[in-house]
């Protein structure tokens, strides 16, 4: 595998993403309807994998995204500043104060505990980030005066918008224009895709997207929906597709787009809210590679746990370049994020070794 990756003396960041970053608000162990009081997080699909690579990988990354400029905007700042990641190329836009010029998004989030699943209820139409266009950004500035090695997005903020979707292949097009490695996690939500299209906005999006795209992320209903791969009894029952059928889905992947060097995917097989069987395979240069199980994963807080899986798969690409290697990064680093509240992660380096090394949970003193 080659990535090419950018020389650290030639680039500020290391890594950015582009992408919507809302405020959270969880009940704790209660439910959403009859809460009292919340815990206010930040978190996003792409933005918690940037926050880890900065947090646990100690990498030097920003954030490009957009805030109204209002009281939630600058509380927003706050938590991001206090995870690390540089907040200076955020765009700020003006509101008339009740949020129909633009607005904040809000993510209601439950954790579920046993029997009952986890929810989200979000709250993000018409915010800042969705009607962000490439000239709020600069894009040739960022990719080819300030430098960046990593740029990851995903399919969570293409599906915000009509004008996401464009912002978001720009933002690619630009970054593949100066050499700067681009991953994507599809993450496909049909909730959000049906007010601008359905399913074929998704796929007509997604698969131009993926042209300018080294590392693709994703499960089998992300592939499946978001780049129309068929596999051979998805349509009957996701949950039964093995690893073979993993394995044969991501070389169909890899035969149409020839430009991903790798495609990872984690694994996932829920017992309960809080029991779950974790692991995650990756395919690079015609060979899979799959991470070390964790059967019977005692779970907090899931959100957030495939985010964690893509910072610890990026840090060990963009360390080691070997696929092996940092496919179990990611799936160690995302196992130790759903241990703790929150969307993102609250491990650190010497932990996730640990975890890949085989260290168990007994007391530390």
């Amino acid at each position: 595998m080659n990535l090419n990756l950018k020389d650290k003396s030639q680039c500020k960041y290391d890594a950015v993403s582009l992408g919507e970053v809302m405020l959270r608000l969880d009940p704790g162990e209660g439910r959403i309807r009859t809460a009292r009081s919340f815990r206010a997080w930040e978190g996003g699909g792409e933005y918690n994998v940037i926050r880890g690579l900065h947090k646990c990988f100690r990498m030097d990354t920003a954030v490009l995204t957009a805030f109204a400029e209002n009281e939630v905007g600058y509380l927003m700042q706050d938590f991001i500043e206090q995870g690390g990641v540089d907040t200076s190329l955020i765009k700020w836009m003006k509101t008339d104060g009740i949020g129909r010029v633009c607005r904040n998004g809000l993510n209601f989030t439950e954790r579920g505990f046993g029997i009952r699943g986890a929810v989200g209820c979000s709250d993000r139409a018409n915010t800042a980030i969705s009607k962000a266009t490439p000239e709020d950004f600069d894009f040739e500035y960022i990719f080819g005066k300030l430098g960046v090695r990593w740029l990851h997005t995903g399919g969570i903020y293409a599906a915000l918008s009509e004008q996401s979707c464009k912002t978001v292949l720009e933002a690619v097009k630009t970054a593949k224009k100066y050499g700067t490695v681009v991953s994507y996690d599809l993450n496909y939500r049909p909730s959000m895709w049906s007010a601008i299209g359905g399913i074929e906005k998704a796929q007509e999006v997604n698969k131009e997207i993926a042209k300018y795209v080294d590392v693709m992320i994703g499960n089998e209903e992300d592939f499946t929906a978001c780049l129309g791969l068929e596999i051979e009894g998805n349509d009957k029952n996701l949950k039964e597709l093995n690893l073979d059928g993993y394995k044969k889905m991501i070389q169909q992947a890899a035969d149409i787009y020839p430009n991903f060097k790798v495609i990872a995917t984690t694994l996932r097989e829920v017992k309960t809210a809080t029991v779950n069987d974790w692991s995650a395979i990756c395919w690079s240069d015609g060979t899979v590679y799959k991470a070390k199980d964790y059967k019977a994963l005692e779970i907090m807080d899931r959100v957030g746990g495939g985010d964690s899986f893509a910072s610890g798969l990026i840090y060990g690409l963009m360390t080691t370049e070997n696929a092996e290697m940092a496919v179990n990064y990611g799936a160690a680093h995302g196992a130790l994020a759903m241990t703790t509240p929150g969307d993102t992660t609250m491990a650190n380096l010497k932990e996730v070794e640990a975890i890949m090394g085989g260290a168990g949970s007994r007391v530390q003193r």
